[in-house]
C-alpha cells in the first residue's frame, strides 16, 4: 500500500488456468506427411518442440489443451505433453484426458512423453500430487541424475511447481532428480512406455545436453517398446586406489610455469590430504605456497626442492616408492616431464600410475599432426596447416597456405616458439628458434584480428563433462594470451555463440578422453559462426585459477579429486 494512494488490487496469476489462455484454440498439423504420428497437447508449447520432433521424423498434430485425445489414441503412434505455465493443478480436463491414455487397455497403448508442465499433468493423472517450489528452479546451468543411469546432465530450468516424488503410486518411479536440491525432475513409470522431464531438453539456444531426449521418444514410437534406451556413454574407468601420490610442481620462474601454477598446486594437496593420500611434492620454487611442509590442511608430507627434470623425477620415485604420479598440476614443464618418464619405460619400471589424464591423451592434444587427425575424426574445425620439422618442410607448407601464417610449436612453454610470419624471411627465422624448443612446429592459415576465446572443461571417469567457465581475451588473435587482457566470462559473444562453442568443447574433450580439467581456445570470427580450435591443453592451465576465482569452483581441487576416482556428482563444491 502506498500512503495517500488507494488500495490496489493484487491478482494471484497462479489461480487462472493460465494454459487455456495460451494453449492453441485450433488444431494444426506440422511436418505433414512424416512417418511418426505424433498428437502434442498445447499448454503453451514452444516452437523448438515442434521443430525438434519434426526434424526428428514426426508428424506433430498440435491440439488444445483440452482436446479430447484418448478417442484418437487408434490413429498416433505417440503422446507428447508440452509445457505451459501456472498451477497444474487447474488443469483438470488435461489431467483427466491423461488418466484414460495411462489406463488404456494394451491394444492402445502408446508412447508419452511430458516436459516441463508436462511432467506435472503426467504425475497428477498417475495419482501423485504437486508442491509449490520456495523460489523455483531458473536458469540454463541446473545439474540433474539420471537414476537410471546414473548420468549428470547439465539441464535449462524455469519451474515453479514440483512433483512430490514420494506421492508417486506403485508402477511409478523417480527418473530424475535435481542434484542441487534434491527435487524431482522427471518421472517414468516402470513398465510401461511413459516418461517426462521438468528441464527443458529443447532449449534454444541451449544447453543441448539432454535433446537426446527426444530420440528416446521416437525411438521407443518407431519400434513400439515398453522399454526407455538411452545413449549409452563410455564405460567407467576404475583407477586404482592411491595411497602415496608425487606431485610434480612447476619449475623455475618462467612464463608459463612456477607462480602462474601454484595456485593449482596448492588445490592439489588439499584434495589428495582429504582422501588420505600421502603427498609427496617436487618443486624447486621454494617462494611458492606449496612448498609447505607439514601436517595442516593442504601440506605436502614432504617436499623435494628439485629441478622437475626426468633424472631428478626418477630419483625422487625409486626413493619414496610411490604408487601414483600427477603430471597435469605444474605446468607445460611437469607435462612433458610425465610425457619422457613414460615414454623411457621409468614409470612401468617403478609401477606408478599416471593419475587422471591417461599420457595418450596428453600426447594427442601435444603432437601438433595427431591433435589435428582427432579432431578431423569428428568433423570439427581447424585452421588449414600441416606440421613441419625442419625449415625447408615449413617453407613449403607455408607456400601451400599462402602468407601470412601462424606457427605454433608443439610441447613448448607459454606458446613459445609461436608467432605469425608475413613472409617466408620472417618464416625462416621463426622456425629456427621454435624448432630450437620443439621438434615439431605447426604451420596455419593466420586467423589475425578473429576473437580468442577459451572453455575450461572437467570431465570425470563416468564421462560426466561441463564446462565450468569461458573467457575471452581483450586483444583479438595475434597478441598472446600471456600478454593481453582475458576477462571472465566472455563479454561480446551471443547466446548462440556462446552454445555452439560449448557443445564443440564438450565433444572435442569427451572424443580426447580427458580425465580431470582441461582448457580448449578457439579463434572465432567477428562478422559470421565461423570458428576454428587452437589448441587443447590437457592439464590445469594460467587461466585456471582465473576461471576457479571468477567462478568460486575450484578447478585444480575438483579434478585432483577426479584423478582419484570420484565422480563429478559426487563432489560438493562447498
Amino acid at each position: 500500500e502506498f500512503i495517500h494512494q488507494p488500495k490496489l488490487d493484487f491478482e494471484d496469476p497462479n489461480k487462472r488456468n493460465l494454459v487455456a489462455e495460451v494453449s492453441t484454440k485450433t488444431v494444426k498439423v506440422y511436418g505433414k506427411g512424416n512417418p511418426l504420428k505424433i498428437i502434442a497437447i498445447d499448454c503453451g508449447m514452444k516452437s523448438n518442440i515442434i521443430r525438434m520432433l519434426v526434424d526428428r521424423g514426426a508428424e506433430v498434430k498440435l491440439v488444445p489443451w483440452d482436446y479430447n485425445v484418448y478417442n484418437e489414441l487408434g490413429q498416433c503412434d505417440g503422446i507428447f505433453i508440452s509445457n505451459g505455465p501456472g498451477d497444474p493443478v487447474v488443469c483438470e480436463k488435461t489431467i483427466s484426458e491423461l488418466r484414460k491414455i495411462i489406463n488404456a487397455p494394451d491394444d492402445l497403448l502408446k508412447p508419452v512423453f511430458g516436459i516441463c508442465l508436462g511432467n506435472q499433468l503426467l504425475a497428477l493423472a498417475a495419482g501423485a500430487t504437486t508442491e509449490k517450489l520456495p523460489f523455483g528452479n531458473r536458469g540454463q546451468n541446473q545439474p540433474v541424475l539420471n537414476s537410471l543411469t546414473g548420468d549428470c546432465y547439465i539441464t535449462p530450468q524455469n519451474h515453479g511447481y514440483a512433483v512430490n516424488d514420494k506421492t508417486l503410486p506403485k508402477g511409478w518411479q523417480s527418473l530424475f532428480t535435481n542434484a542441487n536440491d534434491k527435487t524431482n525432475e522427471g518421472i517414468m513409470h516402470t513398465s510401461k512406455p511413459f516418461f517426462t522431464a521438468q528441464f527443458h531438453p529443447e532449449a534454444n539456444g541451449g544447453p543441448t545436453d539432454t535433446a537426446f531426449l527426444f530420440d528416446v521418444f521416437l525411438d521407443c514410437v518407431r519400434n513400439k517398446s515398453k522399454q526407455l534406451v538411452f545413449p549409452s556413454r563410455k564405460a567407467k574407468i576404475i583407477p586404482p586406489k592411491f595411497t602415496k601420490v608425487l606431485l610434480l610442481g612447476s619449475g623455475g620462474l618462467s612464463i608459463g610455469q612456477a607462480g602462474e601454477f601454484d595456485y593449482s598446486g596448492s588445490q592439489a594437496i588439499k584434495a589428495l590430504k582429504e582422501e588420505g593420500v600421502k603427498v609427496i611434492l617436487m618443486n624447486p620454487n621454494i617462494a611458492s605456497v606449496q612448498t609447505n611442509v607439514g601436517s595442516g590442511e593442504g601440506k605436502a608430507d614432504q617436499v623435494f626442492f628439485l629441478p622437475v627434470t626426468p633424472e631428478y623425477v626418477e630419483q625422487v620415485i625409486k626413493r619414496e616408492k610411490p604408487d601414483g604420479i600427477l603430471i597435469s598440476m605444474g605446468g607445460q614443464t611437469a607435462l612433458n616431464c610425465g610425457v619422457t618418464l613414460y615414454n623411457n619405460g621409468i614409470l612401468d619400471k617403478y609401477g606408478v600410475k599416471v593419475m587422471g589424464t591417461s599420457v595418450e591423451t596428453v600426447i594427442a592434444t601435444e603432437d601438433r599432426k595427431i591433435f589435428n587427425e582427432k579432431l578431423c575424426e569428428i568433423g570439427e574445425k581447424i585452421a588449414q596447416s600441416a606440421t613441419a620439422e625442419t625449415i625447408e618442410q615449413a617453407k613449403v607448407v607455408a607456400n601451400e597456405i599462402g602468407y601470412p601464417v601462424m606457427i605454433r610449436a608443439a610441447y613448448a612453454l607459454g606458446g613459445l616458439g609461436s608467432g605469425i610470419c608475413n613472409t617466408e624471411e620472417i618464416l625462416v627465422e621463426k622456425t629456427k628458434i621454435a624448432l630450437a624448443l620443439s621438434p615439431q612446429i605447426l604451420v596455419e592459415k593466420s586467423l589475425l584480428g578473429w576473437k580468442e576465446l577459451e572453455y575450461e572443461v572437467v570431465r570425470d571417469s563416468a564421462d560426466n563433462c561441463i564446462t565450468v567457465c569461458n573467457m575471452e581475451n581483450f586483444d583479438p588473435l595475434g597478441v598472446h594470451t600471456g600478454d593481453s587482457i582475458v576477462l571472465a566470462p566472455s563479454q561480446t559473444l551471443s547466446n548462440r555463440e556462446y552454445h555452439m562453442l560449448r557443445e564443440t568443447a564438450i565433444k572435442v574433450v569427451r572424443h580426447l578422453g580427458v580425465v580431470g580439467e582441461c582448457n580448449i581456445q578457439y579463434a572465432l570470427d567477428p562478422n559470421s559462426l565461423d570458428y576454428c580450435i587452437i589448441e587443447v591443453n590437457a592439464r590445469l592451465s594460467r587461466s585456471s585459477a582465473l576461471a576457479s576465482k571468477a567462478t568460486g569452483y575450484p578447478l585444480a581441487f575438483v579434478a585432483a579429486k577426479i584423478a582419484m576416482g570420484i565422480t563429478l556428482p559426487e563432489i560438493t563444491n562447498t
